[in-house]
């Protein structure tokens, strides 16, 4: 099984930064990708950024300039950082990982359970 855990989320005011971590844990035979999408109340979830095994990385224009994604391969983690922060960056942020596991020999998708990131003076 594989878990993945998130943190680093809070309160910060607008122009700000806060950098998220995701750490990847279990039976992990490889990691194929691992991203960061975000849910505002009221609206769909959303792709932040995603990094490909390779180190290619893509974000929406929304984001663009402000956020940089990043990985450590050794640790299984993938960190978000966030700059210059705006009032409609605040939601949940969760972490998503494609991931081959030992038992299976299959890539399965994989969800954190969120961290909540709040933007406001």
């Amino acid at each position: 099984q594989v878990q993945l855990v998130e943190s680093g989320g809070g309160l910060v005011q607008p122009g700000g930064s806060l950098r998220l971590s995701c750490v990847a844990s279990g039976s992990i035979r490889s990691i194929r990708a691992m991203g960061w999408y975000r849910q505002a109340p009221g609206k769909e979830r959303e792709l932040v950024a995603v990094i490909i095994s390779g180190g290619s990385t893509n974000y929406p224009d929304s984001v663009k300039g402000r956020f940089t994604i990043s990985g450590d391969n050794a640790k299984n983690t993938v960190y978000l950082q966030m700059d210059s922060l705006k009032p409609e960056d605040t939601a949940v942020y969760y972490c998503n990982a494609d991931i081959m596991d030992w038992a299976s020999y299959s890539v399965m998708n994989y969800w954190g359970k969120g961290t909540l990131v709040t933007v406001s003076s």
